[in-house]
């Protein structure tokens, strides 16, 4: 059986800063930090924030890797950081353009087969399903038809403005009529 040469080489790695290697540490932060860090701000786009995130997240590692059992390491990076973004989100305050980001952001099939991830497509489609006709179309098309601004408005011939409007509103609807813990799910969800 062949095992893949970066697997092995992250496995090495993972030994050695389990072993309290610095060199081994540095070699995984160089690695990894910048993809952590460009995962974190396509959600909160604050340099600052995000920075801080991945930097927890490799502190928390170095800190806790005598009692880790990491198998694959690059999910256990990228998971850290959805986690941490999904409590720093929590604690502050949540824009609008935020949520659009999230909703934008692609989920993986995996997640789209799971139970909670069913259960809170069905609570968002309810709440979208309450938008006035003509926002919740609007909506649809720019989020789940993947059309841009303009070409919704050419489609419904509406000024691009009163499109981003609708979209506008119809993010405000969600994030006011979702509950907490679907909103926060929702977040977790969409960043895996």
């Amino acid at each position: 059986m062949l095992v893949n040469q970066n697997q092995f080489n992250e496995q090495l790695l993972l030994k050695e800063v389990y072993k309290g290697n610095i060199n081994a540490y540095e070699t995984i932060f160089n690695t990894y930090w910048k993809r952590l860090y460009l995962y974190a701000f396509k959600v909160y786009e604050d340099e600052s924030l995000c920075e801080d995130i991945v930097q927890e997240v490799f502190i928390n590692f170095w800190e806790r890797r005598e009692s880790l059992n990491v198998n694959k390491l690059e999910n256990y990076l990228f998971k850290s950081v959805k986690y941490k973004m999904a409590n720093a989100i929590r604690d502050l305050k949540f824009t609008n353009i935020h949520l659009s980001k999230l909703l934008d952001l692609p989920s993986d099939s995996s997640q789209e087969n799971s139970v909670e991830y069913k259960e809170l497509q069905q609570e968002i489609n309810s709440v979208i399903a309450t938008l006035p006709d003509k926002c919740k179309k609007v909506f649809i098309m720019s989020r789940f038809d993947d059309l841009t601004n303009a070409e919704i408005a050419e489609k419904l011939n509406l000024s691009i403005r009163t499109v981003e409007t609708h979209i506008s509103n119809a993010i405000k609807h969600l994030k006011n009529n979702l509950s907490t813990t679907s909103l926060y799910a929702s977040i977790i969800l969409m960043l895996t």
